[in-house]
């Protein structure tokens, strides 16, 4: 039986995720939501209908699992607890450090309406979250390094692009190349979020806006940019489709620890990711743990989950013979 699936939201991740919906035989799209003019968006999908975001409580009962593609800023905040009161919702709530404020209420509303829910879910959060989780269960006695980029990150670009006179920008996360050869070296250095990484970011700001008002809101954003060393750089829209129209990114993930008696034995594990297209492979993650969301939903495990919560068996198509013969 096909899932059928709702995509709420519709910019680069929800294209993203309508991509992979197609390469899935066991979804189906029914909709997608839009705060936009529904008659205004042209859509990939062939006879799936478009509809107004205020019309979505008419959907109930139509959609196994309602993905939600908005930014982290200020859309997934609002959106996900009140969608999770009415559908089976997912999303890639990407503000570490306010994932359990967002996780606490997203399990009240989910919990409230009987739904489950999965939040932060994508390649970080999400599948980075799982090889951290692994490889300091395997090897305890060490440390994690995790290290974005380079590449465009949606969430950090979509808060630029929500302060006032910007009309298009691109945050590119860069890691620094020196800690990162520390590390895989095996040195364990301890390492401030500013000595890892430096954020480069382009921003296209409407004729007569106050730029360097516009640049001190992008450093001085908690969490976003202020711990790191930023550099802000203004172009024009002919440059931004020029030079920045792909979204690439990726990145690696490393623990370091040791074994064998008084630790003489240096053991590395890394895991990296070197993607072209951010919001695609980003959609393609949801639209796997959408499958375990309806699964998780059918059991009757509701309220707010994590890539934690998730049996790898939830996630794919293949049943307990192929993944016996042929994943193991």
């Amino acid at each position: 039986m096909s899932i059928n699936i709702g995509i709420y939201g519709y910019g680069n991740l929800g294209r993203g995720v309508e991509d992979s919906v197609k390469r899935n035989p066991d979804m189906n799209l029914i909709a997608v939501f839009t705060r936009r003019d529904p008659g205004s968006l042209k859509i990939k999908s062939e006879n799936v209908p478009v509809v107004s975001a205020s019309d979505i409580n008419e959907w109930k009962d139509k959609i196994d699992v309602l993905i939600i593609c908005g930014g982290s800023a200020t859309d997934l905040p609002e959106m996900t607890p009140l969608l999770a009161k009415s559908f089976n919702v997912i999303d890639s709530y990407d503000n570490h450090s306010q994932i359990p404020v967002h996780f606490a209420n997203v399990d009240k509303a989910a919990k409230q309406g009987g739904k489950t829910a999965l939040i932060s879910c994508g390649w970080d959060p999400g599948m980075f979250s799982l090889n951290r989780l692994y490889a300091s269960a395997v090897l305890p006695n060490g440390k994690d390094y995790t290290f974005w980029g380079k590449g465009v990150s949606q969430g950090h670009s979509d808060a630029i692009r929500r302060i006032e006179g910007v009309i298009d920008a691109r945050q590119y996360t860069v890691p620094v190349a020196e800690a990162m050869e520390r590390v895989r070296r095996g040195e364990e250095p301890e390492l401030t979020v500013r000595q890892k990484h430096t954020r480069e970011c382009f921003v296209v700001a409407e004729e007569g806006a106050d730029k360097e008002r516009i640049r001190r809101e992008i450093v001085t954003m908690p969490a976003y940019f202020e711990p790191y060393d930023t550099t802000v750089t203004f172009i024009t829209m002919e440059e931004m489709k020029e030079k920045h129209s792909e979204l690439p990114h990726g990145g690696s993930v490393i623990r370091t620890g040791s074994s064998g008696e008084n630790n003489s034995h240096t053991q590395v594990i890394e895991y990296s990711l070197k993607l072209d297209s951010n919001p695609e492979f980003t959609g393609s993650v949801l639209v796997a743990y959408a499958r375990a969301v309806s699964r998780m939903s059918k059991r009757g495990d509701t309220g707010c989950k994590t890539v934690f919560d998730v049996a790898p068996a939830d996630l794919t198509l293949f049943g307990r013979e192929e993944l016996l013969s042929h994943m193991l």
